[in-house]
């Protein structure tokens, strides 16, 4: 089963199930907050279905990213091809990107406030101070405010190589602005994905019309579980309308790659759909 947030033509902001090209919306929870609190979400939206008055086509709404009151998290140094374009792109600090690789302790950091991340089919942004930036391809969590899984999503990690790369302490800068991070288009709830070993992350880039770029993983190549990642980010810290959990890349362009304004990012996840925006 697939969650969505949508816009109705008349404006109204509704969450609901995607089936058969349509949106079947619910009349309560108004909030995915709400949704994630309840002890069994799958079955509060299975009940919310079932209630459903609503539905409206697909292509007469425009979806919105899956999110409302969610911080987005996200984990970096999760993959072995991460690992090394960490070391590549900052040879003074490649001892860090290498014991965090295999320490118990994950890379954790906020990646966007519900009010910055960007929708389907919306801009993402490369910095203007940036000279190498490329998108970052990832299986987004939706965990409950009591640390469970209970969702899927995908998540694009837009950053900027070259100021990590210059100073890991830039992090921050190379992570988070204004249109660095989209989510969408659906949220797949848990027990409705592939085995998660199989589950294959693709990553398209087209510029004018061509492909510019391409590749694929599996989660079969991270490193460390998504459990570990929940338990990890919440250490000493709660969330009280739930978070989304970015889980880190497997795909990474080649160094000589750069995105430009005008390229379209398409990310695809096997068991959740595709993600895609144009960058500005």
């Amino acid at each position: 089963m697939q969650l969505a947030r949508a816009r109705l033509a008349n404006g109204e902001v509704v969450y609901g199930v995607v089936r058969d090209e349509r949106i079947h919306c619910f009349l309560w929870p108004r909030t995915l907050g709400d949704l994630l609190a309840a002890p069994e979400p799958l079955a509060l939206a299975k009940q919310l279905l079932a209630e459903s008055r609503l539905s409206e086509p697909l292509a007469s709404v425009k979806l919105l990213a899956p999110v409302d009151r969610q911080e987005i998290w996200a984990a970096g140094v999760t993959y072995k091809r991460s690992k090394i374009a960490r070391e590549e792109e900052s040879v003074g600090a490649a001892q860090f990107y290498d014991k965090v690789y295999t320490a118990p302790r994950p890379e954790l950091f906020l990646k966007a406030a519900s009010w910055r991340v960007v929708g389907p089919g919306d801009p993402v942004r490369i910095r203007r101070d940036s000279k190498w930036n490329v998108p970052e391809p990832e299986l987004a969590l939706v965990v409950s405010p009591s640390l469970k899984i209970v969702g899927y999503t995908i998540g694009n990690d837009m950053s900027s190589r070259d100021i990590e790369g210059e100073n890991p302490l830039y992090l921050p800068q190379a992570k988070i602005y204004t249109g660095s991070c989209s989510v969408g288009p659906s949220i797949t709830l848990a027990g409705a994905m592939p085995p998660l070993p199989q589950v294959e992350i693709k990553l398209t880039i087209d510029r004018a019309g061509k492909r510019a770029f391409e590749g694929s993983t599996t989660l079969a190549q991270m490193a460390r579980s998504l459990e570990s990642l929940v338990e990890w980010l919440g250490k000493e810290i709660d969330f009280p309308d739930g978070v989304i959990l970015l889980t880190g890349t497997g795909i990474v362009p080649p160094d000589s790659f750069s995105l430009i304004s005008g390229d379209e990012v398409g990310i695809s996840i096997s068991g959740i759909g595709t993600l895609t925006n144009c960058v500005a």
